[in-house]
């Protein structure tokens, strides 16, 4: 062992049995490097091989080449650690330095606060004396700033320029803002960084500082490029540029943003951009609004928009030691929350919401493109990084650009049928939305149809967390969706006319969710949805096949606090090509409340509290009260068909009602999700036949205790035992006793090995959890379970509802009996499970 470890040092020298070495000729060396790079870990037989066909080496033994490759990649192994431990050394230091930073700040903060509260108390103790005194009047104009009117000359823009630069680095890096930690964020080495809030100040305002490995100059590029990262922007123009004599650059700019929802305006913001390089080397890029209070150039309002002020932001870029970048994120806007109904102004009141969509979106793709730079790969499907990203802004943007239908993107609203739940758009000109040039097939036909109509709404929902309902529409799609219209809306992307869908006997063939592509944090991720058995409609006659959707999610994440979700597809040929029409459809859910972080992520799932009877079900029925009973989000809906102009009348038809029976699925859904339902004794049901949680729980102990020989859980009382089951390390599910068994109850662990809801639970069967092997085991030893009582099955792989495989040590399964002692389900336990 100690002849190994030294040899993997050096390269030239092989250990022999005797503990001496063998020092090789540089040209064996150079034999054996090239057959390493072909092939890593040789079998037995590929060295004797390597021996055959490299003279060089034919007078050393099989022996002694298997332990040159055991050193090489002794070696290598160790290169690799050395790199990223110095990776995680820089990464920390930077860190480290970041914090320091941010001490400093906040003992500089603490301070003035000090101050400012002695000296406010000393004039409050004045004004008590003379209230004749007008100190305070004073003390309150000192607080504003200084406006001069300037005029439109380059020395008047440089004048406003320089001004902004010092505004951001006071908020960058100063006291001029009273930052507060976002919630939910615990910075690290591993995590995206330092994220805060801004409490008090007008406006909405986020502060992100993070370390990226790229150069200031290509972080300014990335962030100056604002349509590459921003999925909220619809349009930014330079309208002009020029140079200071400081090699700075100074722009005028417009800039549009969506709309998140179908009942708000869109907001544009006509700004002063300021990019210059400090003393230090750091580059700074900053910006601000231009307004009548600077005298400065003017741009009228345009139609549809509402005029947005951003206050002094930016960007401060400082290059770190050994590479990469250290970077300051300052985002400070008035989003003028007038313009929108009362219920949906906390959209343009949270800094939260700000944070999430603007401030982190930039910060994680700079990471995103970091990571593609020093790890370069190929994705899912043969797909580079690059490719995907562009693939997911056109996902997002087309869903986008059909929530807002603005007619200079050829949109032109139908009339209403006479219920205005539902809004009907048209788009003639589908090229520009799908960013494809439209051409015709050999017969004539074009590639596409002619027209786009896009059906959307937007509902207030109560009381359900946007993650979880996001998520069961994701993993349920046959709840909601008509298997019809899916093979419809596949065809309309086919060459040739397409019919209108029809009834299609046999409903979902099936659902698999095949991974494409996630971001770093996992935060967003890209997936081809494969819906099985399809069909689609073309001269009258059902084809069939598979349909296709690529699918981008977001937000699906529980545990995050205030996180918009969304869910958005588009239908897409099997062949999967880049400039594939894309028609993007899908769901967006914004909380609405600032507050939504006081309540727990998991409460729709925890069981403890919620299917208890008697007096803790009370219990549970106030504690929900007073943290979730008033959490409101807004879900917009939009979804897009296309179609040729003659079926116009028809296609609206159908998408009306096609997009109300999606409402009232959501609403169903949201019912049932809502942890309101869980605060009386009517509200929540097992199946029918199943007694209450505290009695299976202990049904499930006291059948592994009689079959097993030993205890399952380590408590005491029965009032325990249900929570003490819920939050048991290892994955525990019952199943029914049916022909085709049907899950009815899962603990925590569980509902996460299986990526599902208690809701969603009973639509799983327990063949769908295994593989192949894992059937046939079940299968052959199941009569051994009834038997018997127990069988212990060996280590293997199962796979969760969304299928991802999942490995397990060893698992368990045992017969619950009922208090008559017969058979009432079928418990497993999976024992030390995780994902592959």
């Amino acid at each position: 062992m100690m002849a190994v470890s030294s040899a993997c040092k050096d390269g030239s020298k092989v250990a022999m049995d005797n503990g001496k070495y063998v020092r090789y000729t540089p040209e064996q060396v150079e034999a054996l490097e090239r057959l390493y790079h072909e092939c890593p870990k040789p079998s037995s037989l590929r060295r004797q091989q390597l021996i055959r066909e490299c003279p060089i080496l034919s007078n050393i033994e099989p022996k002694q080449i298997k332990v040159w490759f055991q050193n090489r990649r002794c070696r290598e192994k160790q290169r690799k650690e050395a790199s990223r431990l110095q990776a995680v050394n820089r990464k920390l230091t930077a860190m480290n330095k970041l914090l320091m930073e941010e001490n400093d700040r906040l003992q500089k903060q603490v301070s003035q606060l000090v101050y400012e509260n002695s000296f406010f108390r000393q004039q409050t103790q004045n004004a008590t004396l003379a209230t004749t005194d007008t100190s305070c009047e004073s003390v309150v104009t000192s607080g504003q700033r200084n406006l001069t009117p300037r005029d439109a000359s380059p020395a008047g823009l440089l004048s406003i320029a320089e001004e902004t630069l010092a505004e951001f680095l006071s908020k960058a890096t100063g006291t001029a803002v009273e930052w507060v930690q976002m919630p939910g964020m615990k910075p690290g080495p591993d995590s995206i960084g330092i994220v805060a809030i801004s409490h008090g100040c007008p406006g909405v305002a986020a502060r992100a500082c993070g370390l990226v490995g790229l150069e200031p100059a290509r972080v300014a590029e990335i962030l100056k490029d604002r349509l590459s990262w921003f999925r909220d922007c619809r349009a930014v123009d330079v309208v002009n540029a020029m140079s200071t004599g400081n090699g700075g650059t100074i722009e005028l700019l417009y800039m549009q943003l969506y709309a998140p929802t179908t009942l708000a305006p869109g907001r544009d913001f006509w700004l002063l951009r300021y990019t210059s390089l400090l003393e230090d080397g750091s580059l700074v890029v900053c910006e601000r609004s231009l307004n009548n209070t600077q005298n400065g150039p003017a741009m009228p309002p345009v139609q549809h928009f509402v005029r947005a002020d951003m206050l002094p932001s930016g960007y401060l870029i400082r290059p770190c030691e050994g590479g990469g970048s250290i970077i300051h994120i300052v985002d400070h806007m008035v989003l003028e929350p007038w313009s929108v109904p009362e219920v949906l102004r906390p959209l343009y009141e949270s800094s939260m919401l700000l944070a999430q969509r603007t401030t982190m979106a930039a910060l994680r793709h700079l990471r995103q493109i970091s990571q593609e730079v020093s790890q370069p790969s190929v994705t899912g499907w043969g797909r580079r990084p690059a490719a995907l990203r562009a693939l997911s802004q056109r996902l997002s943007k087309g869903f986008n650009e059909a929530v807002n239908g603005f007619a200079d993107d050829g949109w032109s609203m139908l009339e209403s049928d006479g219920i205005d739940d539902v809004t009907l758009l048209v788009n003639s000109s589908p090229s520009k939305m799908m960013g494809v040039n439209l051409g015709y097939n050999n017969n004539g036909f074009p590639s596409v149809s002619s027209s786009v109509l896009c059906a959307k709404a937007s509902m207030l929902l109560q009381n359900v967390p946007p993650a979880i309902l996001l998520r069961f529409l994701r993993e349920h799609r046959s709840e909601w969706a008509d298997s019809s219209i899916d093979a419809y809306s596949a065809a309309a992307i086919k060459a040739g006319p397409c019919s209108l869908p029809g009834a299609r006997p046999g409903g979902f063939g099936g659902q698999v969710i095949l991974p494409l592509a996630h971001t770093i944090e996992h935060e967003e991720f890209m997936e081809v949805i494969k819906l099985e058995n399809m069909g689609y409609y073309r001269d009258d006659m059902t084809i069939p096949g598979d349909v296709f959707l690529l699918q981008l999610c977001s937000g699906v994440d529980e545990h995050a606090v205030g996180t918009s979700a969304e869910l958005v597809f588009a239908p897409i040929d099997a062949s999967f090509s880049d400039d594939a029409p894309i028609l993007p459809s899908g769901f967006r859910i914004i909380p609405l409340d600032s507050s939504t972080g006081a309540a727990s992520p998991n409460r729709t799932l925890d069981l403890a509290s919620a299917l208890e009877v008697g007096t803790t079900a009370n219990k549970a029925a106030g504690d929900n009260s007073g943290h979730s009973g008033s959490t409101k989000s807004v879900m917009t809906i939009a979804f897009q068909f296309a179609f040729d102009v003659h079926l116009q009348e028809n296609i609206a038809t159908m998408a009306r009602q096609y997009v109300r029976s999606i409402i009232a699925s959501v609403q169903r859904v949201s019912l049932a999700l809502s942890p309101s339902r869980f605060g009386s004794h009517n509200a929540f049901h097992l199946p029918p036949g199943t007694p209450e949680a505290q009695t299976l729980a202990r049904w499930i102990c006291n059948s592994y205790r009689f079959y097993l020989g030993v205890e399952l859980l380590k408590c005491e009382g029965s009032e325990s035992i249900l929570k003490s089951l819920w939050h048991h390390s290892d994955a525990v599910l019952c199943c029914s006793l049916k022909a085709l068994p049907v899950f009815t109850f899962a603990n925590q662990a569980g509902l996460d090995m299986l990526e599902t809801t208690l809701v969603a639970l009973q639509d799983i069967t327990l063949e769908k959890i295994f593989d192949d092997n894992g059937k046939k085991t079940l299968c052959s030893e199941f009569p051994q379970i009834m038997q018997q009582g127990f069988m212990c099955i060996q280590g293997g792989i199962c796979l969760s509802s969304m299928g991802r495989p999942v490995s397990y040590e060893r698992a368990v399964a045992w017969k619950v009996l009922n208090e008559e002692e017969s058979a009432h389900c079928i418990c497993f336990m999976f024992i030390n499970w995780s994902f592959v």
